[in-house]
């Protein structure tokens, strides 16, 4: 076993408002799964809860690494987090935006690494460009690169095809594809096109 992460329980209640109730889950690398659920059913908490940018009401969520649990540090950086919520800096450039992110993960990668890194999303020729220029989709592949820049065994995507075209969903599919082959991809969506991005996980709002 390399990377697990288990669900154990969890619940998160909202002014009274129960929005998640005693969720139980395990996930192990390589692989993708899949949360459903209409919108407002919760999947967009659960998302969270599993990034630990939120604490569930009740349960936990556990990371492990060759059996060995994750401290709360150790979580952050081992997930990758795409959202719609999570907004990049529209008046930096793209490379810029990169620069901001590896740095506050304490990274340290040179401008020739990040421009590699705009390149394998077709985005270096932007490179100097402000992301406030960018289209949607373009936009979208800069969120996901910001996500995967510190090499994550957990990806975590939260409707990631929302306003994307054609192109931008092939994109989106590739990215699942490479990281689920050696990593954990968790996908939250309502899209008809994403519910084949992975086994179904969680099933909300039924």
């Amino acid at each position: 076993m390399s990377w697990q992460v288990e669900l154990r329980g969890v619940s998160k209640v909202f002014d009274e408002r129960v929005v998640l109730r005693d969720i139980w889950a395990t996930v192990t690398a390589p692989g993708a799964w899949t949360i459903l659920g209409p919108n407002g059913s919760g999947k967009s908490t659960l998302l969270r809860i599993l990034a630990g940018l939120l604490a569930p009401t009740g349960g936990e969520v556990v990371y492990l690494h060759n059996g060995a649990r994750l401290t709360a540090h150790q979580r952050r950086q081992a997930v990758g987090l795409v959202a719609p919520d999570i907004a990049l800096y529209r008046p930096l450039t793209a490379l810029e935006n990169l620069r901001f992110f590896t740095r506050a993960r304490g990274l340290s990668l040179s401008d020739g690494e990040l421009l590699g890194w705009l390149e394998r999303v077709g985005l270096r020729a932007r490179a100097h460009d402000p992301v406030a220029s960018f289209s949607t989709g373009m936009v979208q592949r800069l969120k996901v690169l910001t996500a995967l820049v510190h090499r994550p065994p957990v990806l975590l995507l939260d409707e990631p095809g929302s306003n994307l075209d054609e192109a931008g969903m092939e994109f989106i599919r590739e990215t699942v594809r490479e990281q689920a082959g050696d990593g954990i991809v968790i996908v939250a969506t309502n899209d008809t096109r994403e519910l084949g991005y992975g086994e179904p996980l969680v099933q909300l709002g039924g």
